[in-house]
C-alpha cells in the first residue's frame, strides 16, 4: 500500500491548510486512517484518527481545531487544520491500516503503511 500525502506548507499563526493523503495499490480494504507529526527533536505523536465507519479521535491540543475525514470510495484521508499555532509545526505523516487477502478462503492479513510526510509550518 502507497500513500500519498499533500498540502503541507507555510502559514501564519491563526491560519488554516488542509492535508490529503491517498491510499494506492492491492487491498481488500483500508481500516483505521490517521495523521501523525512530528516535531524537530520531538517524537512523532499521533493527531487524528477515523475508523472506516467514521468514529474520530483527536489528541488533546487539536480537539476543536483540527477535523479529519475520508471518503472510503477514493480511499482518501483530509485533515483540516484551523486556528493553526507555532507549536503545530511539524511534518505530518498519514497512516493507514490495511486488510489484503491473498487467496479466497485465506486469513486476511493486515499491514501498517505511511506516507513520506508533509511539511507544515506555522510563523508566529
Amino acid at each position: 500500500v502507497q500513500l500519498q500525502a499533500s498540502g503541507g506548507g507555510l502559514v501564519q499563526s491563526g491560519g488554516s491548510l488542509t492535508l490529503a493523503c491517498v491510499a494506492s495499490g492491492r487491498f481488500e480494504r483500508l481500516n483505521d486512517m490517521g495523521w501523525y507529526r512530528q516535531a524537530p527533536g520531538k517524537q512523532r505523536e499521533l493527531v487524528a484518527t477515523i475508523t472506516r465507519g467514521g468514529a474520530t479521535t483527536y489528541t488533546d491540543s487539536v480537539r476543536g481545531r483540527f477535523i479529519i475525514s475520508r471518503d472510503t470510495a477514493k480511499n482518501a484521508v483530509t485533515l483540516q487544520m484551523s486556528y493553526l499555532r507555532p507549536e503545530d509545526t511539524a511534518v505530518y505523516y498519514c497512516n493507514a491500516i490495511s486488510m489484503t487477502i491473498d487467496h479466497p478462503g485465506s486469513q486476511p492479513v493486515f499491514g501498517t503503511s505511511w506516507g513520506q510526510g508533509t511539511l507544515v509550518t506555522v510563523s508566529s
